[in-house]
Parts: structure tokens; C-alpha cells; sequence
């Protein structure tokens, strides 16, 4: 296995318009935090804007995902970056506006762009040989947690060093140059046709088998949001100084991209939903050491651990959807987990915003990282069930989700070599 067929002219374009269009969505909710912690309830109101911001996500994805023209997406993902740079623009400016407003602005910043992530996917994937997409998506991976590693240190440094309005203009600006640079890439990807126009009951029952993947993908992102959300209450609460929350999820986010490349450099055993719960399982006790550890150091290493299985945990999510899904259908269920992952976030978010007036930090993690054990629990039981019902009646490919060994079945489109790859 080697990356070699994912580096090219093309796919470096494709990684810096990347970086301007994810490197918001990763400031955005350490930002709104700061944005609002001196006002009284600070960080509740934080978490209440997050989760506005990851609502809008939510409502955006699936519904702009299902509308994107595979040929002709490049205006598409340029009016929704654009919507996004208008969304936090509005946080920047008017940062004491009521609390109604900022939730609107938060929540147009989320949905404009919301689609994005899931195009970006689709585009890159076709900018490389079929037999190169499990490598391309560990790229991708260590793009994203690279993303990560800076933005919490870039936001506390802007945040507490120059103002906390600053990390919400900047990421206005980036989301204004990504949606320029859309136009060094291709204005789309190629897409067999569905049958059914793109559009339709027939377009989201394809989807629609995919549910479990789903559910596991937002038990994933669950975690990172109370990493982030809920971290500076909790150096707080230890008598810390908060201006270590940057660093300690920058040290999370590294660990992430080390693990996503590890990951793409050699096949591991076990069927995806196998390999997803057991990186799960240890990702959640990893978040409950952080919640209990006393110190910097030891809270550190914790994170770390926790972001290495994380990396794993979010690719083998990705490569279970390209399992589950026609190609046709990939933008869209891209969209689709997008939307999933951000539901986990805001669930998990709004859980521990309404426990912090109530009770401790770290009691609010403890009872986020129960809940994402649930969703973990609930998308693993969905998957064994399906490959079940698949094997049963004679059926591969499409909708299997996980039936055919150890490799887990060959993924709809020729992927079966990207998929042993992992």
C-alpha cells in the first residue's frame, strides 16, 4: 500500500481549498465558546450556540447534500461557503447582539455550508485511480485532524491575545477564499445515474440502509464535543489556567492525524463494525480519564489516546458508507453522515450545557460518554442485524452493510481494493 497515487497537482488544490472551508467548522465552537464566556452563563450559552451552529449543519446536509448536481457542484458549494462567510461575519460584528440573533447567525453558518464536506469527498475521490480511495480518505483524514491540531490553539491565542471576535471574522474570510478557490478544481465529478433523477422516495430509501453507519458516525463526533465544549469549564473547575485548552486539543488533534495515516498503511483484521466499536469503546474510556485525571500531563496523554482511536474510528465509518451505497449515492450519504456526526455533536453539546449550571464538568462528560456508548451500542446492533438479513436472503453489495468476511464485503463500484487496503 502506498499514497503515492494521491499526490498530484490536483490533489494539492483540492487540500488547500479543503483547509479554507473546514478550518471554520473547526474553530467555530471553541470560538463561540470565548465569544460569550463574559457574559453571565457564559459557557452555557456557549454550548447553546454550538449547537445552533451544528442544528444548522444538521438541517443543511442531507438537504442541500440531496440537491448537488455531481456534474455541475462547483456554484453549489460556492453559494453555501459564501452563506457561511455572511453567518460568521454576522458572529463577528455584532457579538453583543441578544442571544436569539447570534443563534441565528450561528445557525446560517452551519446550514449555508453544509454540504460541502460531502462534495469535497466526492470531488476528491474522483481525483484519484479507483484503487487509491481508501488512501485518498486517510489523506483526507490527516488533512481534517491537521485542520483541527491548529485551530484551538489559533482560536484561544486570537481569542484571549487579541479579541474573541477575531477567530469569527477569520474564519468569515477563509470560507470567502475557499469558495474562490473552487475554481482550480474540476466543476464537478462523474456519477452514474439513479434512476430516479437524483431526487425522490427511491434516492432516500437507498440512503435510508445505510441508518446504522449513521448512528455510529454521530456516537463518534459526540465525543469530540465534549472535548471541546466542555474542557475549558473543566480546567477551570481543577483551578487551571483556560488557556490550556488549546494546546491540550491541538495534542488530540495531532494524535488524530498520526493515527489516520497509521491506519492507511496496512489492512487490519476484522469486520468494519467490529474494528468501529472496539475503537469506540476505547475512545470513551480514554474521554472518561480526561474527565477524572487532575492534572495537565496525565489529561494529555489521555486526549491523545483518544484521538489516535478516533482517526481510526471516523475512516472505518467512511469506508462502512462506501460499502453501503451505490456510487450514485455517495455525495449525498456523505451529506447524509454529515448531518449524523453533527447531531451526535449537538446532542452530546446540549446534554452538557444543561447539566453545567447543575453539576460539575467532569460529571457532565461522564454522562456524555454514557450516552455515546448508547449510540455506539444501538449503530453496532443495526449493522450485525443487516449484514444478517443481507447473507440471509442471498444479497451483496448494496445495502450489505458489513456481509463477506473479514474484508466486509466489496464495496458497489469496483472499491473492494480500497477497502482491503484498510
Amino acid at each position: 500500500m502506498s499514497y503515492r497515487d494521491v499526490v498530484s497537482r490536483r490533489v494539492l488544490a483540492w487540500a488547500l481549498v479543503a483547509v479554507g472551508a473546514r478550518m471554520p467548522v473547526a474553530m467555530a465552537p471553541l470560538a463561540l465558546v470565548f465569544l460569550v464566556r463574559e457574559r453571565p452563563g457564559g459557557y452555557a450559552l456557549g454550548a447553546a450556540l454550538a449547537a445552533a451552529y451544528v442544528i444548522g449543519e444538521i438541517v443543511g446536509a442531507p438537504v442541500l447534500g440531496m440537491r448537488l448536481d455531481p456534474g455541475r457542484a462547483r456554484p453549489h458549494l460556492a453559494a453555501g461557503l459564501v452563506a457561511g462567510a455572511v453567518g460568521f461575519s454576522g458572529l463577528g460584528a455584532f457579538a453583543d447582539a441578544p442571544d436569539a440573533l447570534l443563534a441565528a447567525f450561528a445557525f446560517l453558518a452551519g446550514a449555508g455550508p453544509a454540504a460541502v464536506p460531502g462534495g469535497l469527498r466526492a470531488l476528491l475521490t474522483s481525483l484519484v485511480p479507483r484503487h487509491a480511495a481508501a488512501q485518498a480518505l486517510s489523506v483526507e483524514s490527516m488533512l481534517t485532524f491537521g485542520v483541527w491540531a491548529v485551530s484551538p490553539a489559533a482560536v484561544t491565542g486570537l481569542a484571549l491575545g487579541v479579541g474573541p471576535r477575531l477567530p469569527l471574522l477569520l474564519e468569515a474570510a477563509l470560507m470567502a477564499v475557499a469558495a474562490l478557490g473552487l475554481w482550480l478544481l474540476p466543476a464537478g465529478w462523474a456519477a452514474e445515474p439513479d434512476g430516479s433523477g437524483g431526487r425522490g422516495a427511491s434516492r432516500l430509501r437507498v440512503l435510508a440502509r445505510a441508518w446504522p453507519v449513521y448512528v455510529t458516525g454521530a456516537a463518534g463526533l459526540s465525543l469530540l464535543s465534549l472535548a471541546e465544549l466542555v474542557l475549558p469549564a473543566l480546567l477551570e473547575q481543577r483551578g487551571i489556567g483556560v488557556g490550556w485548552a488549546g494546546p491540550l486539543l491541538t495534542v488530540m488533534s495531532v494524535a488524530s492525524a498520526a493515527g489516520a495515516f497509521g491506519y492507511g498503511l496496512r489492512s487490519w483484521p476484522g469486520r468494519l463494525a467490529t474494528r468501529s466499536v472496539v475503537l469506540m469503546t476505547g475512545m470513551s474510556a480514554a474521554v472518561c480519564l480526561v474527565a477524572l485525571i487532575p492534572a495537565v500531563p496525565g489529561m494529555a496523554v489521555a486526549l491523545a489516546v483518544a484521538g489516535l482511536l478516533q482517526s481510526g474510528a471516523l475512516l472505518t465509518r467512511n469506508l462502512s458508507l462506501r460499502e453501503a451505497l451505490p456510487p450514485h449515492a455517495l455525495a449525498a450519504g456523505y451529506s447524509v453522515m454529515y448531518a449524523a456526526v453533527g447531531a451526535g455533536y449537538a446532542a452530546t453539546g446540549s446534554l452538557a450545557g444543561a447539566l453545567l449550571p447543575h453539576t460539575t464538568p467532569s460529571t457532565a462528560i461522564l454522562a456524555g460518554v454514557s450516552l455515546t456508548l448508547l449510540l455506539t451500542a444501538v449503530g453496532w446492533w443495526g449493522e450485525i442485524r443487516a449484514g444478517r438479513s443481507a447473507r440471509g436472503a442471498g444479497a451483496g453489495g448494496v445495502g450489505a452493510l458489513g456481509a463477506g468476511g473479514g474484508a466486509e464485503g466489496a464495496p458497489v463500484g469496483g472499491g473492494g481494493d480500497a477497502q482491503r487496503g484498510l
